[in-house]
């Protein structure tokens, strides 16, 4: 049995993407030097919402990827199951350029640790900036902090963060989803 409780609506993910993508343009100006990595799996929806209200509203073009981390984790040894590979859009290079790193939910930060050692075979970039939804700051265990977050949550191991993601590929709510059984 599980209780939900409602962290961000619609209305409010609509507010804070607009927010990010202004937070974003202010320190990028026109993208021509960055590049926007979305990490899969869960990254590429918040990553791809993002890459297109920027492009709609600095009516330009911004170099998109996104990266599959599976291989870089470092709980590769622990998994019981096979590991089946995302399909990965990392047609580009970061080589001198300003990376922005996309997800969703920033726990304990081994999965952008994961992503900077799997970004490094595209290029060395110029720099590296992460962009999280959400920032469960209270659950480092890496000392990693986002430059761009959307809603920080403080929640504690046994919450799980979830991002409810519609058939057309937009977010329809953020959850805290805690067992009974605590």
């Amino acid at each position: 049995m599980t209780n939900e409780r409602l962290i961000l609506d619609n209305k409010k993910i609509e507010i804070i993407f607009n927010r990010l993508c202004h937070q974003l343009i202010e320190n990028h100006k026109d993208f021509s030097n960055t590049v926007l990595i979305s990490l899969l799996p869960r990254g590429k929806y918040i990553g791809k919402i993002i890459c297109n209200k920027l492009e709609k509203i600095i009516n330009n073009n911004i170099v998109y990827g996104e990266l599959d981390i599976s291989f870089y984790r470092d709980d590769l040894r622990n998994q019981n199951e096979p590991i089946i590979p995302h399909k990965m859009d990392m047609n580009l290079s970061v080589d001198n350029k300003n990376v922005v790193i996309i997800d969703d939910v920033l726990y304990t930060g081994r999965s952008v640790r994961s992503a900077i050692d799997a970004l490094m075979p595209f290029g060395r970039p110029k720099s590296v900036e992460l962009l999280v939804f959400v920032d469960r700051r209270l659950s480092r265990h890496l000392p990693i902090q986002p430059d761009y977050t959307g809603k920080t949550i403080d929640s504690i191991d046994s919450e799980k963060v979830v991002v409810n993601i519609e058939k057309n590929n937009e977010i329809k709510n953020i959850l805290i989803l805690k067992s009974n059984n605590e």
